[in-house]
């Protein structure tokens, strides 16, 4: 097999791959077998029928197509894996069969987006400043009171329902005289300012006594009468004020393991310490990313660009039904245009690409490899957030072609890990910050804080083939593209 490639753009490439029928013979055997099998000839046993027979009976070109469809795409895994590396593929490729010349050759190109070259800087000029991790008394009594308000008791007032009460509701609403019965319920138990429920309910409750009702107008959110105006009534039928258990150490020794107030107060002051030196990390880590990012040129695979594109605008206008007037509608609702949405989505599937891209030459400059445990404690972790059991979580991402993303994520954390160690970081008083304590020895140690988020479906993953399986990976992706050119 003869190979050679074509350098179209920084980020794509074409290679023209020759096969000599000696190198078929296999596939030739293979294709004839599979063939016997399909087709009935008297005389004839079903996988029996010979190729001479095949070949008068249905002709040579159905063979020569089985064995295209067979053979065209282990030539191109061949042809990546010849390349020791320098080709890094990135998506699908666009394979032509170019010339078959029964009993001499078959020949095809296959262009396909590859990742660039990318020239990063030196991780030890990228410095950041991040806050302070002070714990103020003012934290520590926060935490404090929301402590006493999980151990709190509800007691029923007459009065009129205000903001931090708890009240029990009746709701119900109409949209143009019609009653929409999803937004129907009773006894629903809600505090009043806390949000999320509808909008407008918490200045229609402010006021209300037990017995009492308004009616107002909101914007539905859900449903069959999504984005339309409702009249909505409310009817309060209790109103209940929370009482707090004194701040004593009798509180400390019912709701911690502790004996007096002070010692639970310290341990609160301890705790939020770790939240805040860890909120320093999450900081720390946005910010070397985002300057290793701007420091970077990046040429951007322009299919992988649009495959992320599509993937949002296709969930958006799914959640509508694929109904493109109502996601019109809904936009215009938000203040948006679909041509402003469209800009929006693009920037965001660039910057997506180009973080992923940096991530991925970060991780070859620094040689990070990524071992079983570590991508099971992944699995693990993500399996936990889906609330899925494990093995139905791997059985899933397996039969998505999704197990080289989560590598390619795992291996992202990593580099980024050694990114952050390199860097200069201080507070907001302009002293360097010492994270080794949450960061661990070495990468291995890192915690999930420094995990890097990738999309549902990572257009730009298919590069860490070669630290995984590369022909295997490669061939699935000719596989899913050769029926097409045939």
């Amino acid at each position: 097999m003869k190979s050679t490639v074509e350098r179209l753009s920084p980020t794509r490439v074409r290679i023209n791959v020759e096969v000599p029928f000696d190198e078929l013979k296999p596939d030739f055997a293979r294709a004839y077998k599979k063939i016997a099998q399909q087709v009935k000839v008297p005389g004839f046993r079903p996988g029996k029928v010979p190729a001479r027979i095949i070949d008068a009976r249905l002709g040579r070109g159905v063979v020569l197509e089985e064995v295209v469809n067979g053979a065209v795409p282990a030539k191109y895994s061949e042809a990546v894996t010849a390349s020791d590396g320098e080709l890094k593929p990135i998506g699908q490729p666009d394979i032509e069969v170019t010339e078959i010349a029964d009993g001499d050759k078959i020949a095809f190109t296959a262009e396909v987006d590859v990742r660039p070259e990318i020239t990063l800087p030196d991780l030890e000029s990228i410095a950041v400043t991040v806050d302070d991790v002070e714990v103020t008394d003012e934290d520590v009594d926060a935490q404090l009171e929301n402590l006493r308000a999980r151990f709190g008791t509800l007691t029923g007032v007459e009065r009129a329902a205000a903001e931090g009460d708890f009240v029990l509701i009746d709701l119900s609403a109409t949209v143009d005289g019609t009653v929409v019965e999803e937004a129907a319920t009773t006894g629903f138990s809600y505090q009043v300012g806390q949000g999320g429920l509808i909008d407008g309910i918490d200045e229609a409750i402010t006021g209300l006594s037990a017995d009492e009702s308004a009616t107002f107008t909101s914007k539905l959110v859900a449903g069959e009468y999504a984005d339309k105006d409702a009249e909505v009534t409310v009817k309060v039928t209790a109103v209940k004020e929370r009482e707090l258990p004194d701040a004593d150490d009798e509180f400390a020794q019912l709701a911690s393991e502790f004996d007096t107030l002070d010692e639970l107060t310290s341990d609160l002051r301890e705790r939020l310490g770790r939240v805040k030196k860890m909120d320093q990390v999450t900081q720390a880590r946005d910010k070397i990313l985002e300057a290793i990012v701007d420091a970077t040129e990046v040429p951007l695979p322009e299919s992988v660009v649009t495959a992320e594109v599509d993937n949002v605008t296709h969930d958006a206008v799914h959640s509508f039904d694929h109904d493109e007037d109502r996601f019109a509608e809904y936009l215009t609702s938000q203040g948006k245009t679909r041509e402003e949405f469209d800009t929006e989505t693009r920037t965001e599937a660039e910057k997506s690409v180009r973080t992923r891209l940096v991530l991925d030459a970060l991780a070859d400059a620094e040689q990070v490899s990524v071992n079983d445990q570590e991508l099971t404690e992944r699995i693990v972790f993500q399996a936990q957030q889906y609330q899925m059991p494990p093995e139905e979580f791997v059985r899933r991402i397996q039969e998505a072609g999704q197990l080289g993303a989560i590598y390619a994520d795992v291996r992202r954390s990593k580099a980024l890990i050694t990114a952050v160690r390199a860097a200069t970081v201080t507070d907001a008083a302009g002293a360097e910050v010492d994270l080794s304590e949450l960061l661990g020895d070495d990468e291995d140690d890192a915690p999930q804080v420094l995990e890097v988020p990738a999309p549902e479906e990572d257009t730009a993953s298919g590069d860490t083939a070669s630290d995984v399986d590369a022909a295997a990976t490669d061939k699935a992706d000719a596989e899913s593209t050769t029926a097409s050119t045939s």
